[in-house]
């Protein structure tokens, strides 16, 4: 495992934290430090599991009673974390679930992975990292570090989390320690995990760096630490305004080149022969995820306090913003051309819930948004996600919840008017619905790249 720290300041190897950065830093290096990590989703899971198969004894936190109880009876919820891997360090000792922050007070390390969501005016919301942070707080001991890994604007770990941790009186840099440590998780990536992801960190001083360096690099093969903790929060907002802005621009291409006539599906995968100089992205129905959909906006609300506008990152939240109704109305005119039929009394049929291929996964699907709007047309909307059986509790969707997956099968397909390829599944048997459907938009151009000739087929 390495450690990058190119044009950063030599860490110096006496404490400003005196005693409490040694019995630390020893308990790191042994692995006899215990970890706490704060949040059992789809970052914090898969990284306490890294955790622990790298011999640290660790203990998961979440709010939600039903995970301790499944994850300590060795099942996952998660496709990262299989019951097979999550048993054995289970039931060696090395990770136990729980939704008592008590046993905080057991941990030298904290980790804090809880959502960052935007409010309903697109401005950080920021409630469940403050009310973390008092959790923790509250528990707070000398000789403790703790790492945040939630995605924000820079300087919410200098401005937010520090202050509620040394409101009770301890200083950070002595009585404890603070670090950021952006996730970088991607649900459904076989090619990467979290122990493979080069991981970025940043201290609060030099000795909190070099106690989050030590740490990270004892289970992830390689730690890249930058000066300071608001650069390593920039890090991760500029990574995910990079990918909105590039989807924003091939989503306008989508529009533009489908009104001349020209496969931007085509286009790309020519455009992407070029060995230098280019990078696909491929256009979709609209964003989805924790990350791209709202991490730009963080970063557009922050740029206000400087007075600097964020036109790119404002310009492309509205392209994406705006692709469900395009495919709207793509499918209205697809029914008025096939079927002479409006879309207030038609039927649809969804393919694919989840915000991306292969994952049960639905944070910010943009498949909720397109049946909303259907929905409030007049049409009556079916789904079908083998790897979403049933539409789990959200706060900004719930009232889809306990929906069930139609099965998919030949009549299932028939009895409805459109069939729409949200999201592009490998599990989704996709001659079959060329073969059964009267009418379908691929948002996706899952049949073509598959080879499937499909007669009835519209591109969105």
């Amino acid at each position: 495992m390495t450690l990058e720290a190119r044009n950063l300041p030599i860490r110096s190897t006496q404490s400003v934290g005196g005693r409490n950065y040694s019995i630390l830093l020893t308990g790191i290096e042994q692995k006899t430090s215990r970890v706490g990590v704060i949040g059992l989703g789809y970052v914090g899971l898969p990284l306490a599991a890294a955790i622990a198969r790298a011999g640290f004894r660790t203990i998961g936190f979440d709010t939600d009673k039903s995970k301790p109880k499944l994850l300590n009876e060795g099942r996952s919820y998660i496709d990262a974390v299989r019951d097979e891997e999550l048993g054995g360090i289970v039931h060696s000792g090395f990770f136990k679930a729980t939704s008592d922050f008590s046993q905080l007070l057991e941990c030298e390390i904290i980790i804090i992975c809880v959502p960052t969501p935007l409010t309903k005016y697109r401005e950080p919301d920021l409630s469940y990292v403050e009310t973390t942070a008092r959790t923790v707080a509250a528990e707070l001991k000398r000789g403790q570090l703790v790492v945040l890994e939630s995605t924000s604007y820079p300087g919410t770990t200098r401005e937010v989390l520090k202050p509620i941790l040394e409101a009770r009186g301890f200083r950070s840099g002595t009585d404890f320690f603070v670090g950021y440590s952006p996730e970088r998780e991607d649900p459904g990536n076989r090619d990467f995990r979290t122990a493979t992801i080069p991981k970025i960190v940043a201290g609060d001083g030099a000795e909190a760096c070099s106690l989050i360096e030590a740490f990270y690099s004892a289970f992830v093969e390689r730690v890249v630490p930058v000066s300071s903790l608001d650069a390593a929060e920039a890090v991760k907002i500029t990574e995910n305004v990079f990918r909105a802005v590039n989807i924003a621009l091939v989503n306008e291409l989508k529009v533009i080149y489908t009104k001349m006539g020209i496969d931007i599906w085509e286009v790309i995968d020519a455009a992407k022969t070029k060995p230098f100089g280019y990078m696909p992205f491929y256009p979709g129905p609209g964003l989805g995820g924790h990350c791209i959909p709202i991490d730009p906006f963080y970063l557009s609300w922050k740029s206000r306090e400087f007075g600097t506008p964020t036109r790119f990152i404002e310009l492309a939240g509205e392209i994406n913003l705006a692709m469900p109704r395009y495919v709207i109305s793509c499918v209205e005119e697809a029914l008025d051309r096939q079927f002479s039929k409006p879309l207030g009394s038609a039927t649809v049929l969804i393919i694919g819930l989840a915000y991306k291929r292969n994952v049960a996964d639905v944070r910010e699907s943009p498949a909720f948004r397109l049946m909303e709007i259907l929905e409030g047309r007049g049409a009556a909307v079916n789904y079908h996600d083998p790897h979403v059986p049933v539409i789990p509790t959200t706060r900004e969707h719930a009232p889809f919840s306990g929906r069930v997956s139609l099965t998919l099968t030949p009549e299932a397909i028939e009895a409805h008017d459109v069939v729409i390829i949200v999201t592009d599944h490998d599990a989704v048997d996709y001659r079959l619905v060329a073969e059964s459907a009267g009418l379908v938009v691929d948002t996706r151009n899952a049949f073509r790249q598959r080879g499937i000739e499909c007669k009835r087929l519209v591109g969105a």
